[in-house]
Order: structure tokens, then sequence, then C-alpha cells
């Protein structure tokens, strides 16, 4: 996918934050699936806890620092734009959860970057069924990129 844009954006120094090459090939795949979606535009931006926790209370009512945050852009009425929306990554998370999990932080990112791109499609797990598509599309995804099921040992 040839057009895709990103803009990456790093609020933290931290030299293990995915480059943009692997950013345009996770949500080039995701994208891959949705041939007849014309967004082809996001932002990525990995931050702190601190920026995470406040966007997570401001957003969702939560206040504690999440991983990935999708936040899907709307066009306004009458004008078309290619705008898929942003992810907010928080790196620090991202990382804890790679070593309670073990797994490769390479892999878990790219897990963080799937499942966000796919809430930015519409995709949901609020609801059961609709967990379950989610799920076997990032399972899907992951397993075209040699990484293994995310959700083994899930209870």
């Amino acid at each position: 996918m040839s057009g895709i844009v990103i803009d990456r954006q790093a609020a933290i120094d931290d030299q293990h934050l995915p480059t943009q090459a692997q950013l345009t090939r996770w949500v080039g795949d995701v994208l891959a699936r949705h041939p007849d979606d014309p967004r082809q535009e996001l932002t990525v931006r990995f931050v702190d806890p601190d920026e995470s926790r406040s966007l997570n209370y401001d957003y969702r009512g939560k206040d504690k620092p999440t991983n990935v945050l999708s936040f899907p852009f709307e066009n306004p009425p009458g004008i078309t734009l290619p705008l898929l929306g942003d992810l907010v990554i928080c790196h620090a998370v991202v990382v804890k959860e790679a070593e309670e999990q073990r797994k490769a932080l390479e892999h878990h990112y790219a897990h963080m970057v799937i499942h966000g791109t796919l809430h930015l499609l519409g995709y949901d797990h609020i609801e059961e069924e609709d967990a379950e598509v989610m799920e076997q599309c990032e399972r899907e995804l992951l397993a075209a990129l040699g990484i293994t099921d995310p959700y083994i040992g899930d209870i």
C-alpha cells in the first residue's frame, strides 16, 4: 500500500520505538484487508505514562495509563478527507506488558498497532461476538508476520 501516510510522533526519547517502516508495514497489512476504505493517513504518537493517563481519563474516564488509545477521525459534513485517525501509544505500558507476557517487544508493538488500527476502522471488543471477530482478524494479521497468537493463555 504505497498511499499510506503515517505521521510518526515521539513525545518520548527511546531507541526501542517502532520505526516508520515497521508502522507502515503493520498499518498497511490492516488496510490491505479493507481495500475499499480510502482512508490511508493516520498519526501514531508515542507518549509517556502521564500523557497516556491524562488522555485515558479525559476520553474514557479511566485514571491510569493504557497501552493504546484510538481516536477515529470524523469528516466534517460535506468534506471527505483520507484521514483514519490517531493512535496514542504509551511506550512504558507496552514495554511492561511485553515483559510480563514474555513477548518480544516488536511483536507486542505489532499487536498494539494492528489492534489500534482496527479500532480506527470501526472494530470493537465490547460485545463478545465483536471481540471474537476483532481478535480473529488480529490473529490472522499477526500470523502473517510470523507472530504467535497474542491471546493464548488469556482467560
